[in-house]
């Protein structure tokens, strides 16, 4: 059975030709993408700079086709692929993982509160003026960080990711007034963070309850109350947005979709399916 891939940083050294120097963060330049069509996952954050040309992806069921100059965000879990746009490429991309950033951090929920890693309408963010020299400022120290022996060059990059997050969150507020910033739901931060790691093996309401200390109507009514939709919505909407991604792949038979999301067999997973999308999972893939 083929599953959805999850690329490690090791791979993404190997699929750009770098050199692999640390294993918690990758920093890459690149001139011609190795385009992927095929989706795939990765064990890492990624901050992409398109800085010349364009590309296509596809995060989640979002499509995009990205002119430069551009932010990109993909937090690990988000299903992706690459479609070439255009011959002209050039593209800065810092992949790091939580434990590396939050290595000396207090926070360990720091990355959770930012819709733009994971929020398939925040993926990608298009650049202007004044903004755009500031990431090719930000970008250039990295290169230049990355490029010099240095004792302190985990921490200094380190902190550079954390001048990008700050910057690209104030650049929403600035540009288009959205809020990327969750600090202030904190237990909805923590309710995300879970069902990431999660979704594919639990969808109770109770189990997230228990993780949370809470009980199973206070998460409900508190997650509804900060976002418009109560808990056990937001665990069926996860779950069902990954079974359409699965679903488009056409390698897999239905029955190991259903396997992969470990429903007990194809017709719970069928009716699932079904009450959370108006058609069935048969029905869903004729339409591609």
């Amino acid at each position: 059975m083929e599953d959805i891939k999850t690329f490690s940083l090791s791979r993404h050294s190997r699929l750009f030709s770098v050199p692999d120097y640390n294993r918690e963060y990758l920093f890459v330049q690149a001139a011609d993408h190795p385009y992927l069509e095929e989706p795939y996952r990765a064990e890492s954050y990624a901050i992409a700079f398109l800085k010349e040309g364009s590309i296509h992806l596809q995060a989640g069921l979002n499509k995009y086709d990205i002119e430069a100059p551009s932010i990109i965000t993909l937090g690990p879990s988000v299903i992706r692929s690459f479609r070439k746009s255009s011959d002209l490429m050039k593209m800065d991309i810092m992949f790091f993982k939580d434990t590396f950033l939050l290595e000396k951090y207090a926070d360990i929920s720091f990355l959770v509160k930012y819709n733009f890693f994971e929020n398939t309408d925040l993926h990608v963010m298009s650049l202007k003026h004044p903004y755009n020299t500031r990431f090719k400022r930000i970008f250039e120290l990295i290169e230049l960080t990355q490029s010099a022996v240095n004792y302190h060059q985990a921490e200094i990059i380190r902190n550079y990711i954390f001048a990008l997050i700050y910057e690209i969150d104030a650049s929403y507020r600035h540009t288009s007034g959205t809020q990327t910033q969750l600090n202030t739901y904190p237990l909805f931060a923590k309710f995300k963070h879970l069902l990431a790691r999660n979704y594919t093996r639990e969808r109770k309401l109770d189990f997230y309850a228990r993780q949370l200390h809470v009980t199973p109507k206070h998460l409900s009514a508190a997650i509804k109350k900060q976002t418009g939709k109560s808990a056990g919505e937001w665990i069926n909407e996860t779950v069902t947005l990954e079974a359409k991604v699965l679903l488009q792949n056409r390698t897999l038979t239905v029955s190991q979709v259903s396997d992969l999301l470990n429903f007990s067999d194809q017709s719970v997973f069928g009716k699932f399916f079904k009450a959370n999308t108006g058609i069935s999972p048969v029905e869903y893939r004729k339409k591609f």
